[in-house]
């Protein structure tokens, strides 16, 4: 199991973000499931590598205590056959013999722990490699979550800015298609066109007064002309 989270761990910790956003149409949506993903990964790791370690700090310990029973059973071998030999010197070979076959005894228990020893020493060496190479993985791991949350901060700020200024060129494609100015331009006109208006009526009307005085005058005129003639004749 710890090899295989090692391969994933490494696997997701080369992930090259910035290719696979290429082959997505929405960045944002994609990050944030990475996010997720990463983020359910690293647990699962940490599970995995706190279980590691956990079962080399058994094999420490079961070394530790396999060395102390074969020291423990060195001491008692020595001990057997140091009364074994104090006993064959006051001639009594035969209780020497028990205590002999003691000694034999607890050096074959000695020997046993040895070989235990032995096995145990290439274990913990490789399973404190896979540990120190799990603890790499998880690190890389967090790195990389660092980047994919940078990145997805850094887009949704993008983002929100791109938003806003399409909003504001929306706005000023608005205000240009319904220009206040062309209406203004449009009641100015309307304007002229009434002030036109009066002027022709004002100038009718002056035409119409001064029709009539010429009227007056061309009456009076003839009145006179009339008088002038009478007092010729």
């Amino acid at each position: 199991m710890p090899q295989t989270i090692l391969g994933r761990i490494t696997q997701m910790a080369r992930a090259n973000i910035n290719a696979m956003l290429d082959s997505v149409e929405d960045p944002k949506v994609m990050l944030d499931q990475m996010v997720r993903d990463y983020t359910s990964s690293i647990k699962e790791a940490e599970t995995a590598v706190a279980t590691t370690i956990g079962n080399l700090r058994l094999l420490e310990q079961d070394s530790k205590d396999a060395q102390k029973a074969m020291s423990d059973w060195e001491t008692k071998a020595r001990a057997a056959s140091g009364k074994a030999e104090e006993l064959k010197k006051q001639g009594n070979t035969a209780e020497a013999e028990k205590f002999d076959d003691l000694a034999r005894i607890a050096l074959s228990k000695q020997i046993g722990y040895e070989s235990d020893v032995s096995n145990f020493a290439p274990a913990i060496k490789e399973q404190t490699d896979v540990v120190e190479q799990l603890k790499a993985g998880l690190t890389q791991m967090h790195s990389k979550l660092d980047e994919l949350k940078s990145k997805r901060n850094e887009l949704a700020n993008r983002q929100k800015i791109t938003e806003a200024r399409e909003r504001v060129q929306d706005m000023t494609g608005a205000i240009n298609t319904m220009d206040p100015t062309s209406e203004l331009g449009r009641y100015e006109e309307m304007v002229r066109r009434a002030e036109a208006r009066v002027k022709g009526k004002e100038e009718l009307s002056a035409e119409s007064i001064d029709a009539r005085f010429e009227s007056l005058v061309k009456a009076a005129r003839d009145d006179e002309v009339e008088k002038r003639l009478a007092a010729l004749k």
